[in-house]
């Protein structure tokens, strides 16, 4: 008997994989937590019956959030990564040679303990030397932190349950005053097919906010769609501009960094129907 996973990603499309095992079902005290064993992508972590990671396709999305903003940013030494518990995004910041500190807040500790258990090729950043990894509302912490980083990255789950606030205009408020007079704030915004609406809702929080704010685009096999966008804040730097070329990445390279900021027609119209009050 065939086992099968799907992911409802509208109320009329189903993304499915097929399943060798379950390896772990849990509820935490956030958020319905699963690990599985796909034929085509190997382990899949599922948070509330939403792909967040696999292992076979996980570097693009964990390159692509966080290599344009290290390698736009002239002195990227101070990382802050709010979500991204499953340790993909902290792996990026802590190999960049630049990058001298990366704290990661996690507000679920389980995520963190299940992906050392079972994705080692992300998890292995939570102890590198250059990381920290705190359990806390990364919504509350950039309050308690002024003009402190260079770079803040927001690798949430879509804007339900706990992530919620993570999308607001109030957050990217605190994110400006978390960063320093220099600094970038990236987000991951969805796919432009099916997720306009958060589009809208992260670039015109951000842009009230950030003198330079950009989207920009990534495949990812497994996430709605395939496309998927990214919303960058900046107070100085033109995010498009790649500073570094000497980089060996799986998919991020300086001609994918400018590429990526190339926008098909319909999600130019989705940024051109958004007002921002900056």
């Amino acid at each position: 008997m065939d086992l099968w996973f799907t992911e409802y990603q509208t109320p009329a499309l189903g993304f499915s994989c097929k399943i060798n095992s379950t390896l772990r079902v849990e509820q935490t005290p956030y958020q319905h937590l699963a690990v599985i064993d796909t034929q085509q992508f190997g382990r899949m972590l599922l948070l509330d019956g939403m792909v967040m990671t696999t292992d076979v396709d996980e570097y693009v999305y964990h390159e692509m959030i966080m290599n344009v903003a290290l390698n736009s940013h002239p002195a990227p030494e101070n990382i802050l990564i709010i979500g991204g518990g499953d340790g993909g995004t902290l792996r990026e910041a802590v190999r960049h040679p630049l990058v001298k500190k990366a704290t990661l807040v996690e507000i679920d500790a389980r995520v963190i303990e299940v992906s050392r258990e079972y994705f080692p090729k992300l998890s292995g950043a939570f102890d590198h030397p250059k990381a920290s990894v705190i359990v806390a509302d990364g919504v509350e912490y950039v309050k308690e932190h002024i003009h402190e980083y260079d770079i803040i990255a927001v690798d949430s789950t879509e804007p339900v349950g706990p992530a919620i606030a993570l999308f607001r205009p109030e957050f990217y408020r605190d994110c400006e005053s978390s960063l320093k007079e220099d600094g970038m704030l990236v987000v991951q915004s969805e796919s432009p097919f099916f997720n306009g609406d958060v589009i809208e809702m992260a670039y015109a929080g951000i842009s009230q906010y950030f003198p330079v704010t950009k989207l920009y685009l990534a495949s990812i096999p497994t996430y709605p769609s395939g496309l998927w966008s990214f919303t960058v804040g900046s107070k100085r730097y033109d995010p498009e501009r790649p500073l570094s070329t000497d980089h060996k990445l799986r998919y991020y390279n300086p001609e994918i960094h400018r590429a990526a900021f190339v926008l098909p027609g319909m999600v130019r119209g989705i940024l051109a129907g958004i007002s921002t009050s900056r």
